[in-house]
Parts: C-alpha cells; sequence; structure tokens
C-alpha cells in the first residue's frame, strides 16, 4: 500500500521558518517524481516546489529564494524547507509521487498518481 505521511507543519509568525517532512513507502521513492502543493480556504490547489525522478528541481514564482525542496532517498523522505514566511504562505501542505519522468510536470498535479493527507501551515502577521 503507498503511503505518503507529511509532517512539520504548524503556526509561525510571519519571517519565521519551518520545514516539512513527507515520509514515503509502498514504491521505490529514489527515481519517483515528488511534489509539494499547498492549498489555502477558497482557492486552488498550488503548486510549490517538486523534485523529477532525474534530478531536476522546480519552485513556484511566489517561493523562489525562501523555499528549498529536497530529497532523501535512503530514508524514502521529501522535504520542504521553508524561510522567510508570509501570511500568504498559510495553508494545507500536500506531498505528491508519480512517475511522470519529466521535470516538465512537476506542476501538472494531474500527472500524480499519490497524495498525502496534508500538513496544516498557518503564518500569521
Amino acid at each position: 500500500e503507498v503511503q505518503l505521511v507529511e509532517s512539520g507543519g504548524g503556526s509561525v509568525q510571519a519571517g519565521g521558518s519551518l520545514r516539512l517532512s513527507c515520509t514515503a513507502s509502498g514504491f521505490t521513492f529514489d527515481g519517483s517524481d515528488m511534489g509539494w502543493y499547498r492549498q489555502a480556504p477558497g482557492k486552488e490547489r498550488e503548486g510549490v516546489a517538486g523534485i523529477s525522478g532525474d534530478g531536476n528541481i522546480r519552485y513556484g514564482d511566489s517561493v523562489k529564494g525562501r523555499f528549498t525542496v529536497s530529497k532523501d532517498n535512503a530514508k524514502s523522505n521529501l522535504y520542504l524547507t521553508m524561510n522567510s514566511l508570509k501570511p500568504e504562505d498559510t495553508g494545507m501542505y500536500y506531498c505528491a509521487a508519480g512517475a511522470f519522468a519529466s521535470a516538465a510536470w512537476i506542476f501538472s498535479p494531474w500527472r500524480y498518481d499519490y497524495w498525502g493527507q496534508g500538513t496544516q501551515v498557518t503564518v500569521s502577521s
């Protein structure tokens, strides 16, 4: 059974930092395409960052220079380090896994096969 379990969310003040983790199981993590998405109340799901199976990394425009995505294949973990957080970063953050084998699809949510349950991030001003 495939599982993606996010953790590390919480409430922080603007300018603060958080590190999200996604622990994967039930599939071959190394070589899979992995992404972080978020959704705020009343807004559409937004691609935040991702790493393709061949190691290419992409960031959404709103998080470039503040967020860093990384993965530890030995632990089957995906991470999102978030610095200089802003109130507009508030939302539920989801981890996703797919096998589309191209960085071009990182921000195409329909290309992902599996999603986690999410972890809440709240940034106050």
